[in-house]
């Protein structure tokens, strides 16, 4: 079931990608292992899966060391939002931390990627609708903290992220999407992203977000199904 689900939504990038002339294969998917079993990512992984994302430290450590045979063949990747005091062991657990969203968070990412010896990609994550339930850096200040991220050398910004208001309609995400875009190349432009990277679109919406350069789409249902409790 899950070899055909994740088959399906391959196929959905695939058109939502030549409907703007994009590669298929220049978009990521990234499957939300979120409070799934381990055998469900082994599973995911067989079916070709190499990209792993989930939302909370504590959970996916749990599941790393269920999977450790895995390790090495599949990317991980922090999608929710991280605490200061988990930054060391995300720093340890990940291989990409997609909700950077402040100056203080990027200081103990990169102290704690320094003393494991590596270096740590990282998206910012931007608060363009000034959501009081959402963490994210505002617009305003994106500028100000890519620069700080530059001045790290154990981070590497490799590009943007964002969740933006949950809406029933996938039309109502596309000028979120369309702006984070904008302010990707006006970043790049300025020298301040090692990366192109544009991490956007779920379940929901990720047919939207490859149309407005996603590079990385987070989707969970759509592959594994309805959460498990």
């Amino acid at each position: 079931m899950i070899a055909a689900r994740l088959a399906a939504v391959r196929e959905q990038i695939a058109r939502a990608a030549a409907r703007v002339g994009r590669r298929a294969e220049d978009v990521t998917l990234v499957g939300v292992s979120k409070s799934q079993p381990a055998e469900a990512v082994r599973a995911a992984h067989v079916a070709g899966l190499v990209d792993l994302g989930e939302n909370r430290v504590q959970e996916a450590e749990t599941k790393l060391l269920a999977t450790a045979d895995l390790r090495g063949r599949v990317r991980w990747h922090l999608i929710g939002h991280l605490q200061k005091n988990k930054a060391r062991k995300a720093a340890e657990l990940f291989d990409c931390v997609h909700a950077l969203d402040g100056e203080e968070l990027a200081r103990k990412l990169a102290a704690a990627a320094s003393e494991l010896g590596r270096t740590l990609s990282v998206l910012v994550q931007v608060d363009l609708a000034g959501e009081a339930t959402k963490h994210g850096c505002p617009e305003a200040e994106l500028f100000q903290l890519l620069e700080a991220v530059r001045d790290l050398p154990a981070l590497r910004a490799d590009g943007l992220m964002i969740l933006p208001p949950l809406a029933e309609d996938p039309e109502q995400s596309r000028p979120w999407f369309r702006r984070l875009r904008e302010l990707r190349d006006a970043a790049q432009a300025r020298g301040l992203l090692a990366g192109a990277q544009l991490s956007m679109g779920m379940s929901h919406d990720f047919g939207v977000a490859v149309e407005e350069g996603a590079t990385l789409v987070r989707v969970g249902t759509a592959i594994f199904g309805e959460r498990q409790p």
